[in-house]
């Protein structure tokens, strides 16, 4: 499964990826104006005039391009692609005249059962504190798809600020090879993948970082999502990830604002998954105050913190590990309880109801 990544290409990998996204996000920006697909103020995001999407296609295609020139051929990168493009599809249609959430739903289990039932990747076994788990089919096929859905809709949903869900992505991939390397297992596809996308993300980023002029739009956070979730079901074949709390400790935070936003809606006794709502992570910091700026640095701090977290389990630093964890999970707490990320304080409420 090696596919000749070696230290000594690593350079020419994020050169080549980082350039061509550079080049071609502007490219996609004309495009994106030109048909249409534009995100106008008082959608998902938070911009106060209409922003084009596509973003992720250029990301798509320098992804595309480095695993031209750099990578091998194998049965497994055949059907990452094959579900990639899937998945961009659908995010693309989405982006130009939004689709329902069903069919979004239906093009993302798509893209997941190719990568699993054609490409072979599978979670056949992990470990969690301690406890080995195995599974045998038709159940790991199930628990993979799971796995993958829900990592794909926390990047989707963490997707509502300039430069978050890229930023958020960067950071899950730098950490996936900076794991690899401590341990000694570059040039596998996870390691791959996470050095196309490394470039690929932070030639986007110069155009994506506040103030945004482009959007990933639905097409590269689905992307982005699926190729995380493809690497980390990788980490557990390949050994790169010994326990199933590293790849969750590396998206800590797009995963527990998942998690409140589902709590949060359903005490509102709104559908968590048709009715979206500006009280995420990033909502609350812009309510403190915070700028754009500084609310996406904070949270690019919180989520290394917990980059930092996956690294010292990983490398067998397990007491540092929890000790650091559990402190993080006290920060978020603090922030749960002092903002509307949960519960409506009834002081903001009768805010509101004056502002109406």
């Amino acid at each position: 499964m090696n596919l000749g990544i070696n230290g000594s290409n690593i350079t020419m990998i994020l050169l080549v990826t980082f350039v061509s996204s550079l080049i071609l996000v502007p490219i996609m920006r004309k495009i994106a104006l030109h048909i249409g697909s534009v995100d106008y103020p008082g959608k998902h995001h938070i911009n106060q005039e209409p922003i084009p999407t596509l973003g992720g296609v250029a990301i798509f295609f320098s992804f595309l391009l480095g695993y031209m020139i750099f990578a091998r051929s194998s049965v497994e990168m055949i059907a990452i692609l094959i579900g990639s493009f899937v998945i961009l599809f659908t995010g693309i249609v989405d982006d130009i005249k939004p689709i329902s959430a069903k069919y979004q739903f239906i093009g993302q289990m798509i893209a997941c059962l190719i990568i699993i039932l054609y490409g072979h990747i599978t979670i056949d076994r992990f470990t969690i504190l301690g406890i080995h788990f195995v599974f045998a089919s038709p159940f790991r096929e199930l628990i993979t798809l799971l796995f993958m859905l829900v990592i794909i809709n926390a990047i989707d949903l963490s997707d509502g600020l300039d430069g978050l869900s890229s930023g958020i992505s960067t950071i899950y991939f730098v950490t996936i090879m900076i794991i690899a390397i401590l341990l000694k297992r570059v040039g596998g596809i996870d390691t791959t993948i996470s050095l196309l996308m490394i470039g690929s993300l932070l030639g986007f980023l110069v155009y994506n970082f506040p103030p945004a002029m482009i959007y990933v739009g639905d097409s590269g956070s689905n992307f982005m999502g699926l190729l995380i979730a493809t690497t980390a079901v990788l980490g557990f074949k390949l050994a790169t990830f010994t326990s199933l709390l590293i790849p969750l400790a590396i998206l800590a935070t797009p995963i527990i604002d998942v998690v409140l936003s589902i709590l949060r809606r359903g005490l509102k006794k709104k559908n968590p998954f048709t009715n979206p709502d500006k009280d995420h992570l990033h909502h609350q910091l812009l309510k403190m105050k915070f700028s754009k700026r500084s609310s996406l640095l904070i949270i690019y701090l919180i989520n290394m913190l917990f980059s930092a977290v996956s690294i010292l389990y990983a490398v067998g630093n397990v007491t540092y590990a929890i000790v650091l964890y559990i402190c993080l999970m006290i920060v978020f707490l603090f922030i749960v309880l002092k903002t509307d990320i949960l519960f409506t304080r009834r002081k903001d409420k009768e805010h509101g109801e004056t502002d109406k």
